[in-house]
């Protein structure tokens, strides 16, 4: 029964979103798929998607204020001088996964990303390179059909880890790829789909 008005329709979103989580949603409608360009913004996604490994996005999304608070908002400078000390510190802290792997990686990141910016001059046209500089436009009809690696993955991979990036597997790397808008993976019913695509396209 209407009862004299329509409730308004919530809009279709890829399958892996849950709808019961405000900040999951508001990050996918805003966020997921979006071209990101800034180095320091693509750092600090590189290292908190390592974060996820073996865990839900969702864990570490709601995780994200401690992390910045713990890791100087993620400054690779700062990040690149702190001391197991302050590494220990920091894994006392519920506000992050307390991984010890993981927490030393993001030390780890930060110093090969000062390296790799030295080298290469810009991180951002490093990553990007790997897509030829713009974002792959998939039309995954459902979930099931969407990848966890492909070839452009495994190079990031590979490249990564020579450099000395820890936590930069092939499927992380993907993961990251889609965040970043590097692919778009919206499925296409998606409402996100279109809109990503043409932000892709400037």
């Amino acid at each position: 029964m209407q009862q004299g008005r329509l409730m308004a329709k919530e809009p279709k979103r890829c399958d892996w979103l849950k709808l019961n989580n405000p900040t999951y949603i508001k990050y996918h409608d805003t966020q997921w798929g979006r071209p990101v360009f800034d180095d320091k913004e693509l750092f600090e996604k590189l290292c908190l998607d390592g974060a996820q490994a073996g865990l839900s996005w969702e864990t570490i999304l709601m995780k994200i204020p401690g992390y910045r608070k713990n890791f100087h908002r993620f400054s690779p400078t700062k990040m690149a001088k702190m001391t197991d000390k302050d590494l220990e510190k920091i894994l006392k802290d519920p506000s992050i996964v307390r991984n010890k792997l993981k927490v030393y990686a993001f030390r780890t990141n930060a110093q090969a990303y000062l390296k790799l910016k030295k080298e290469e001059g810009s991180f951002s046209e490093y990553l990007w390179s790997f897509v030829g500089g713009k974002p792959i436009q998939n039309k995954w009809k459902k979930m099931s059909e969407v990848p966890t690696s492909t070839e452009q993955s495994d190079a990031m991979s590979k490249d990564l880890k020579k450099r000395g990036f820890k936590f930069v597997g092939t499927t992380i790397c993907y993961a990251f790829m889609q965040a970043v808008g590097m692919v778009n993976d919206h499925t296409t019913d998606c409402f996100c789909y279109k809109e990503v695509k043409k932000l892709g396209s400037k």
